[in-house]
């Protein structure tokens, strides 16, 4: 079953990075440097083409170098390719200047353009998550559910922060949802209003997004994340593991099963 899910994942990610935009546009701006390159080195001297082809062998062991770690240390496909284009554009502007400082700054805009036109995409799985609009919890909240609990996820997905992690609740609803305990999920870019009923500030530079908040019986009994009288967020490293810490999971699926 697990093997099925990874290939599945596997023909998912492959099917984006062939059709999404956001992928699109920046395989072809990466393939767009070998044939500028290619053009371009006809007219270098060989002594200069021997400093480039260096230059370039450095920045691709650096980059597979960064690329090994983030692969073991991301949780997320999502967190994972963000990085590497990241960095991948990093050491073709650097690698570009070596050619022509216009080249550099052609790519720079370029970069610009396509972070401006389109935008890497969210994790669409669901899992056994319920996405869910801010009336739809309040009626939740107020008039009572089949659920004890609720671990709601209010995200923007014009947030990379939240693009980065659009999958944790999605998996932890596999494996934590039971009839006393269901996850939800609100689009606050969709719906920016809700935010202040439920006290999450939309400002980029407080970097409260993602933020999820644990009721009980339609009750606020912890969130993250947590905010101070000053409104100062403390920062914490997001993961899988931290939420299930955080909301003690592993407690509430336990005792479902021992009353059960």
């Amino acid at each position: 079953m697990k093997e099925q899910k990874s290939k599945n994942d596997w023909y998912q990610w492959m099917n984006l990075l062939i059709s999404e935009p956001y992928y699109v546009y920046h395989f072809i701006i990466f393939f767009s440097y070998l044939i500028v390159r290619t053009s371009a080195i006809q007219i270098f001297s060989s002594d200069f083409s021997y400093l480039l082809l260096r230059r370039e062998i450095q920045a691709v062991l650096a980059l597979l170098m960064l690329v090994t770690v983030k692969l073991v240390k991301e949780e997320t496909w999502e967190g994972f390719l963000s990085d590497v284009l990241f960095f991948s554009k990093g050491f073709l502007i650097v690698v570009s200047m070596l050619i022509d400082i216009q080249l550099a700054l052609c790519y720079i805009v370029v970069f610009f353009v396509v972070f401006t036109l389109t935008q890497q995409p969210p994790y669409s799985e669901l899992g056994h998550a319920t996405r869910l609009t801010p009336l739809q919890l309040e009626v939740i909240l107020t008039e009572g559910s089949a659920s004890r609990f609720w671990l709601v996820e209010f995200r923007a997905l014009n947030s990379s922060n939240c693009i980065r992690t659009s999958r944790f609740v999605s998996d932890l609803s596999i494996t934590y949802s039971t009839k006393n305990l269901s996850f939800g999920i609100v689009d606050l870019g969709l719906f920016p209003n809700a935010a202040e009923k439920y006290g999450i500030s939309m400002g980029a530079s407080i970097g409260q997004l993602p933020a999820y908040i644990l009721f009980d019986n339609g009750v606020e009994v912890k969130r993250f994340p947590e905010v101070d009288f000053e409104v100062r967020t403390f920062q914490k490293r997001l993961s899988k593991k931290f939420l299930c810490r955080h909301f003690e999971l592993d407690r509430h699926l336990i005792e479902y099963v021992h009353v059960k």
